[in-house]
């Protein structure tokens, strides 16, 4: 797979990256304890008309990096390289949860490079509430790096998945996934976590330029409407979306969730 080496605040980041296919650029951010794996879905669907560069963020999949604390901009900045050594000069941006908050970080400290920004669970700045549900996931990832057990897997579909998951889903299917969950929770979704913990985008909001929409989940436990409302309130000309899924709609409803993105994509060409 393509890499290219950026420094960012402590040292140096090599970002490992896909680039698949032909046409305008689309450039897709992953979450929290995510990899670019994540965006399969979507590629497959736009790109035989888009050239679609996923990055992993550090702390996931192949980037590697000094090892120490990271930034917001630092991840920002990461995501702009993958770009640029695809040879990208403008391009679409899509983020989804911590992905989000770095897309929006980036279309607002480089308007003049994005054509336009989805972001699905978003939010404006972390609030004392997420905060604590922050702070709850890093003790149990690192109860889990002590002890060898696996609450934070245990918890992940509790929050991330709606009502339909849990309709269809049966104990031994829900084990399953917990068990395949496991090995994606690496020491760098405590830093990614840790990011998380930062953000606060309600400086740069006003500074975004692109076509925005703002898609939410209609059963997101992590992030509530007044995140979505404030993104709305503070990026000029957003429009609003919803997916009947939880937070992680990515995994949910793979297919329905590439098809709100594509169609958002195939609207701005």
């Amino acid at each position: 797979m393509p890499k290219t080496t950026i420094g960012i605040s402590g040292g140096d980041a090599t970002v490992e990256y896909d680039i698949t296919g032909t046409g305008p650029g689309v450039v897709l951010v992953h979450g929290t304890a995510a990899t670019r794996e994540q965006w399969q879905p979507l590629t497959e669907a736009v790109a035989d008309r888009f050239t679609v560069v996923a990055p992993d963020l550090s702390g996931s999949g192949g980037t590697t990096d000094h090892g120490g604390p990271l930034t917001l901009a630092d991840l920002a900045d990461e995501v702009l390289a993958a770009a640029d050594a695809a040879g990208l000069d403008t391009f679409h941006l899509a983020g989804h949860s911590l992905g989000s908050a770095v897309a929006t970080h980036l279309a607002a400290t480089r308007p003049e490079r994005v054509r336009s920004l989805a972001l699905h669970a978003g939010w404006a700045h972390t609030d004392v509430r997420m905060d604590a549900e922050f702070r709850y996931w890093l003790e149990l990832m690192r109860a889990d790096a002590a002890h060898g057990t696996a609450l934070f897997p245990r918890l992940l579909p509790l929050m991330a998945y709606g009502p339909r998951y849990w309709q269809h889903v049966d104990a031994a299917a829900n084990e399953e996934l917990i068990r395949a969950l496991i090995p994606m929770i690496t020491p760098g979704a405590v830093r990614q976590t840790e990011v998380d913990r930062q953000v606060d985008l309600r400086p740069l909001l006003g500074r975004i330029t692109a076509p925005t929409l703002v898609l939410a989940s209609a059963h997101d436990r992590i992030i509530d409407a007044e995140q979505q409302q404030a993104l709305l309130a503070g990026i000029a000309g957003a429009r609003y979306a919803e997916i009947d899924a939880g937070h992680g709609a990515p995994g949910e409803d793979p297919a329905g969730f590439a098809a709100k993105l594509a169609v958002f994509l195939d609207e701005q060409g």
